[in-house]
């Protein structure tokens, strides 16, 4: 079997399909065929949208397994109808931040930029499955000038760092545009999930005491993992982190 493992493929994409502005992409295409081949190995689907229109311009063939949703029927509004209740609001957070990078690059009038986060989605068989999302934006001149999204989606369920907690990049540095594996998906997974629990409790103006009861710890542990966290993330408190991870989409 063919190695699949590198995104030059979807490089050759967009240098193709750009100069149409992603419109009429035949399924039939050579390029094409070999990315629906590299995508059902990866257990992948990818989308290429115009961001500031909100409109889904190609979408491969994978989203009927991953979402069950066919590729010609595929909307933003699907991923998020099909997203873990637990994570609605990072993912409406995290289109409000691609919103955000979009314009900066429409102002500049070039560049790109990723960003990425893990998220449950439901699956055609009723569960649910940890997904990568690989967000990869890009200004255009040809046809017009745009910014469009190369939106990659990988079942990556054998990770165990993302059991711990939230995977989150936002950057300009590409080379984080790869196949994910457990070097990629360790690089920005700062927070155990017990961790980001807290977090997430310290966020809702609960005390030490009350988020103690809830978990059923000891005010002793729950002031450790207090602790443990502003030392990983340099704060002096929490609420400067909870105010940077809101920004990023994390919460």
């Amino acid at each position: 079997m063919k190695d699949y493992q590198d995104y030059s493929l979807f490089h050759n994409f967009v240098e193709t399909f750009s100069p149409i502005g992603f419109n009429g992409i035949d399924d039939n295409h050579p390029l094409v065929l070999e990315l629906e081949k590299m995508t059902e190995v990866n257990k992948q689907f990818y989308f290429l949208a115009d961001l500031l229109q909100g409109k889904i311009l190609f979408s491969s063939k994978y989203s009927k397994k991953l979402v069950g949703v066919e590729a010609t029927e595929l909307t933003p509004y699907d991923l998020i109808d099909a997203t873990h209740p637990d994570h609605v609001n990072r993912i409406t957070k995290g289109w409000a931040k691609l919103l955000y990078i979009a314009n900066n690059l429409l102002a500049a009038k070039s560049g790109s930029s990723l960003f990425s986060t893990n998220i449950k989605l439901l699956n055609p068989k009723g569960t649910y499955t940890e997904t990568l999302f690989q967000c990869l934006l890009f200004y255009s001149e040809i046809p017009q000038k745009k910014v469009y999204l190369l939106q990659v989606h990988t079942n990556i369920d054998w990770c165990k760092n993302t059991k711990k907690g939230v995977y989150h990049y936002s950057g300009d540095d590409l080379s984080h545009f790869r196949l994910p594996d457990d070097e990629l998906l360790n690089i920005c997974n700062d927070f155990t999930k017990r961790e980001f629990e807290i977090i997430k409790l310290v966020g809702s103006e609960m005390s030490t005491e009350q988020i103690a009861e809830k978990l059923f710890l000891s005010a002793y542990t729950i002031n450790t993992h207090r602790g443990n966290i502003l030392k990983k993330s340099g704060k002096s408190h929490v609420s400067e982190l909870i105010y940077e991870l809101m920004e990023q989409g994390k919460l």
